[in-house]
């Protein structure tokens, strides 16, 4: 599997995130201890999501309500 693991920048609730080409989804581990998958997740937008200034506010504008996610932890 082709996984990744995201540069993101310093967030306040978003811990690290990997992205899986093979399958798709972005997984997101926050600060308080939830993980989440996301669905339908393409390679531009997790280059996208890496490079944002605010990997929360892209979190919540960008990913939340447009993919289908899936708590993990």
């Amino acid at each position: 599997m082709a996984e990744r693991v995201l540069s993101l920048k310093q967030s306040s609730n978003i811990k690290g995130a990997v992205y899986s080409a093979d399958d798709q989804t972005l997984t997101v581990q926050f600060h308080n201890g939830g993980t989440y998958s996301y669905s339908g997740f393409d390679a531009d937008k997790a280059d996208a999501f890496e490079r944002a200034d605010s990997p929360g506010n892209f979190l919540h504008t960008q990913i939340k309500g447009q993919h289908v996610h899936t708590k993990i932890a």
